[in-house]
């Protein structure tokens, strides 16, 4: 199979060189997921939900007759969404998912998917299908399972509680270039 290959350095029209391969995974695998994000979008949005929308409601297909409550289905997010209540009540009022005050415990919301909700995934179950087998198309079987664990990889390196602890030292420990420029770091108080 042919491959197309593009730097990203040229993609994104960068000039200089990165400061070091981390920084380019980094660049590399958020433009990545923005290029993903914007195409599978499209394919939904022609459908009239948004991105989100569809992963509540993948979400919710997977959880079954048992439905979830409203804070599992934000853990659940592809994306977080700070916005998880605003989400159903647009899906809500659309009649694509029903919510239901849990009768062992008043104060948790289950969350199910409708039949209308269902019949929708449904029919974007073959486009968003499409979407994925393009987003891979130029990996075979074995690349696409070397890609899955290595990206597990960058995030186990993010769930670490030691990478949070370097990342949060180097902030602190270096100044913007910036603020060197104009003298603004000083011991014990914020820059000018």
């Amino acid at each position: 199979m042919p491959r197309r290959s593009s730097t990203l350095q040229d993609e994104i029209k960068q000039t200089r060189p990165f400061r070091s391969s981390a920084e380019e995974v980094v660049v590399s695998v958020l433009r990545t997921a923005a290029v993903m994000q914007r195409h599978l979008a499209q394919v939904v949005e022609a459908h009239g939900i948004t991105i989100q929308q569809y992963n509540v409601l993948r979400i919710l297909r997977g959880a079954g007759d048992a439905g979830l409550p409203t804070l599992a289905i934000r853990d659940r997010m592809v994306e977080e969404a700070a916005g998880i209540t605003r989400l159903l009540d647009k899906l809500e009022s659309a009649g694509h998912v029903v919510r239901e005050r849990s009768t062992p415990d008043r104060r948790q919301v289950l969350c199910h998917i409708t039949p209308k909700g269902e019949a929708l995934i449904t029919t974007l179950d073959g486009p968003v299908d499409a979407a994925n087998q393009c987003a891979s198309s130029n990996l075979d079987d074995v690349e696409r399972q070397q890609l899955i664990e290595l990206l597990g990889a960058v995030r186990a390196g993010f769930a670490s509680p030691r990478a949070s602890d370097e990342a949060q030292r180097s902030s602190d420990a270096k100044p913007r270039a910036s603020e060197r420029a104009q003298g603004a770091v000083r011991v014990g108080q914020p820059p000018r």
